[in-house]
């Protein structure tokens, strides 16, 4: 537990103070340590005797204590069962309601206590902070903001990040009307009342919505690895790549991500290249440093494509010279 222990810290940001599923600390693996101030959230990826959660809880106190925290110490625990059952408990402290915590200057709603998506995914911090940077370059260069569509939106963080670096609209769209509820909410709480429209539909149902609103200079596609009724990334990216193109102006951007740790970014390579071969590789965005991993194959795979422009047609080509 040294690792685990010795990784806590107080935090004015939500980040992820300690990543055992990386892999990189031997007995500490089902371990990880998130700070969504002013709590901490500690989960277990296998069972743990009341005993053991007892020790640990002892533990992070006396770190809370031995760091001088300006408050006393509000930690909840979840444990994620082999069976897809969650245990989550309040273990000591209040949460605040409503509970708003920071990263990179923008603000967004969470929820610990419920479920296992707290409303903010911690690993994805470099993707949005790329997409603020792709809005702000993008203006620059064009002098105008770029149209972006966001596909799996959840709760919006990447359309709050769009808005903020200068985009001139963003697209929301995902199934779950909650999540989109709390992304509006999200972008009331940064001050972005214009700009954003938030679609709930399934993505594969409303091609003609989404193509209407278009083309999108960039496009992100966050899609869950395996929701049985919504995405199944091993048959369902392929019918999205299809499509991406059309959607796509020319020289546009596709930011796409899967966070299925048996498929590696080959995976998402080698489907591009079969369902969509106009795109091209840029970058593969790199992962917050905590989220560091033994193989970064089986890490968050976050990559950058870009639409090729079609060459003129060859009699366009003959007048032009």
């Amino acid at each position: 537990m040294q690792h685990l222990i010795h990784a806590i810290a107080t935090s004015d940001s939500a980040v992820r103070l300690f990543h055992g599923r990386g892999g990189r600390f031997a007995g500490e693996e089902h371990w990880t340590l998130d700070a969504f101030p002013p709590a901490l959230l500690l989960t277990s990826f296998k069972p743990i005797t009341e005993g053991e959660l007892a020790t640990v809880g002892g533990l992070l106190q006396g770190r809370w204590v031995a760091l001088g925290a300006p408050h006393p110490l509000t930690w909840v625990y979840q444990c994620r069962q082999p069976s897809g059952r969650t245990d989550t408990r309040l273990m000591a402290g209040a949460l605040p309601e409503p509970h708003i915590v920071s990263e990179a200057g923008a603000r967004f709603m969470v929820q610990l206590l419920r479920g296992q998506n707290h409303g903010l995914f911690l690993d994805m911090a470099e993707g949005r902070r790329w997409v603020r940077e792709f809005a702000a370059d993008f203006r620059t260069r064009e002098g105008r903001g770029a149209r972006v569509l966001n596909l799996f939106a959840y709760t919006c963080a990447f359309s709050v990040a769009a808005l903020q670096g200068g985009a001139a609209h963003v697209t929301n769209l995902d199934m779950a009307r909650g999540a989109l509820a709390t992304g509006q909410q999200n972008h009331q709480l940064n001050g972005l009342h214009t700009g954003a429209s938030f679609l709930a539909h399934d993505i594969f149902s409303s091609w003609g919505n989404i193509t209407r609103s278009g083309p999108y200079d960039l496009v992100i596609a966050d899609p869950p690895s395996y929701q049985k009724g919504s995405f199944v990334a091993t048959k369902d990216y392929a019918r999205l790549l299809r499509r991406l193109p059309q959607l796509l102006t020319p020289g546009g951007h596709a930011l796409l991500c899967l966070n299925a740790p048996e498929l590696g970014p080959r995976f998402l390579t080698e489907q591009v290249s079969a369902q969509a071969p106009a795109l091209v590789f840029v970058e593969r965005v790199a992962n917050p440093p905590v989220f560091a991993d033994i193989d970064e194959d089986r890490s968050l795979k976050a990559l950058v494509f870009r639409l090729c422009p079609q060459p003129a047609p060859l009699v366009q080509q003959k007048e032009a010279a």
